[in-house]
């Protein structure tokens, strides 16, 4: 017998409730004091945690910890693989066609550029050429036909990785690539595509393809990282070609379900320098998973890699940064609007400084217009978005419900000049939690296909009228009262 243990189990026994006190205490002071989250998910935490004791404290040791402990990305000492390279033809190109001064033109573009290209968020590539997919079919059409001419490389980061026939018609052309003696390497969200397994790479592992998890799951639907994401969507081809937007890999995204229906998305394929961050993204992602055998990324960025007429930057954030740096590229945008902001997003559950910045672009008399799903792919996460999208009607802003199927994409389009496609909502996980990627396009012409877009999704849209709002049932009030509370864990 163990005396020690004895009296603790004796302690506990007849002091549960003090027991349960203490561990609720400890739990509040580590939430508050240590982990240094934002207000709003700090007072969910300790919502959850108090009113729940035991599940609140499971709960937070799954999903709320911070990850700064876990170290994944050391970028100061990490290589930010072709950046180095990236800056000195952004600075020779600055200096001979003076692009910097010609974007300043266009005061918002301008500070954008600025605030992103200075910080080293972000590369500025002028020689980009963009081709806009909504359909999913189309999109993955195209990367196949891509894939079947690649010659050298194959990078490919998905959150959803689906093994149905969408899933097994891509993993057959990688098969096919390596066979013909292409690089072939797969990385995807563990949590996401937690029903697929690396058994069914089995072909394409044992020809020499790498296929990798990011954040391997310790036991089925169990990590404490499970809460930070890869919801990047990459694909580089030879170095050349570039993939990136909303769709991931399973039928849904291509064929009407009965689920979702139509599922309307944006996702691009681009050629010029631009590649070169996705390149660089891929890498970092892929290494921050890999302890020694990392990617040496000299045979990934050749020198020359196409031509186009666009402007671009492409901008990651993740909880890894000290900077939400698409958040800030949203609020840049959203400040800058002098005459009409739309914005598609399935999740629309903002912090209150994008809340706040679309209230005064309201107030200053900018359109707003917002398009949202009409149906949820996850519920509170639906009714929390009806609740916000909802509350800037009184502003005088037009929402509308998608009713053709399922709205996707993330797509913010400022006065038809300049827009951004990609991976981040808006919403407290996008912006703090997982790891984006988007596009932002400073090409007019471009913008106006994105526009004229919007506008024909809004001719199989609804509008969400204050008076339509108002007649929500009880359940559903109900609902967004719960979804509100746990808004920023969502």
């Amino acid at each position: 017998m163990n005396p020690i243990l004895d009296m603790i189990k004796f302690l506990i026994s007849t002091h549960y409730s003090s027991f349960i006190f203490l561990i609720n205490v400890t739990i509040s002071l580590i939430i508050i004091f240590r982990e240094r989250k934002s207000t709003a998910a700090t007072w969910s935490w300790l919502f959850v945690v108090n009113l729940l004791p035991i599940v609140g404290f499971i709960l937070y040791i799954l999903i709320g910890r911070g990850i700064s402990g876990y170290r994944i990305f050391e970028l100061k000492t990490q290589p930010r693989h072709g950046f180095t390279y990236e800056i000195e033809q952004v600075k020779e190109a600055s200096v001979k066609d003076k692009f910097l001064t010609k974007l300043t033109k266009n005061h918002a573009i301008g500070q954008l550029v600025h605030m992103l290209f200075v910080s080293e968020a972000s590369i500025v590539s002028m020689n980009t050429d963009v081709q806009l997919f909504t359909d999913g079919r189309q999109k993955f059409d195209a990367l196949l036909a891509d894939i079947a001419q690649a010659e050298d490389h194959i990078h490919i980061e998905y959150y959803i990785f689906r093994m149905d026939d969408l899933g097994r018609e891509l993993t057959q052309a990688l098969i096919a690539a390596k066979k013909r003696g292409v690089e072939v390497r797969v990385l995807i969200d563990a949590w996401g595509s937690n029903r697929t397994k690396l058994r069914q790479f089995k072909s394409l592992i044992d020809l020499g393809g790498e296929v990798v998890y990011f954040f391997p799951l310790i036991l089925p639907l169990i990590n404490p990282r499970t809460n930070y994401r890869l919801h990047r969507k990459i694909v580089v081809i030879d170095g050349t070609i570039g993939y990136t937007g909303g769709f991931n890999v399973g039928d849904e995204y291509v064929s009407v379900t009965k689920k979702f229906g139509y599922w309307r998305d944006n996702h691009l394929r681009v050629t010029g320098d631009i590649v070169y961050s996705l390149q660089n993204r891929f890498i970092m992602d892929w290494n921050s998973q890999h302890q020694h055998e990392i990617i040496d990324s000299t045979p990934y960025f050749p020198e020359t890699i196409g031509s186009g007429n666009m402007t671009a930057q492409f901008v990651t954030s993740g909880p890894d940064s000290k900077q939400e740096q698409i958040k800030m590229a949203y609020l840049k945008m959203i400040n800058g609007a002098e005459d009409e902001i739309l914005i598609q997003t399935p999740y629309y559950i903002p912090d209150d400084a994008i809340h706040e910045a679309l209230k005064l672009a309201l107030l200053s008399g900018v359109k707003v217009k917002l398009l949202i799903p009409n149906k949820p792919d996850h519920p509170f996460v639906y009714w929390a978005t009806y609740f916000y999208s909802a509350s800037l009607i009184p502003y005088g802003a037009e929402v509308y419900t998608y009713e053709n199927g399922f709205v996707h994409a993330k797509t913010i389009i400022i006065d038809g000049h300049f827009a951004s496609v990609g991976s981040a909502n808006f919403d407290y996980r996008s912006f703090m939690l997982d790891f984006e990627g988007n596009m932002i396009i400073y090409n007019q012409s471009f913008s106006q296909q994105l526009r004229q877009n919007f506008f024909e999704d809004l001719k199989v849209s609804q509008p969400l009228t204050y008076e339509r709002y108002a007649q929500r049932s009880i359940l559903i009030r109900f609902k967004e009262g719960i979804a509100r509370l746990i808004g920023p864990m969502l």
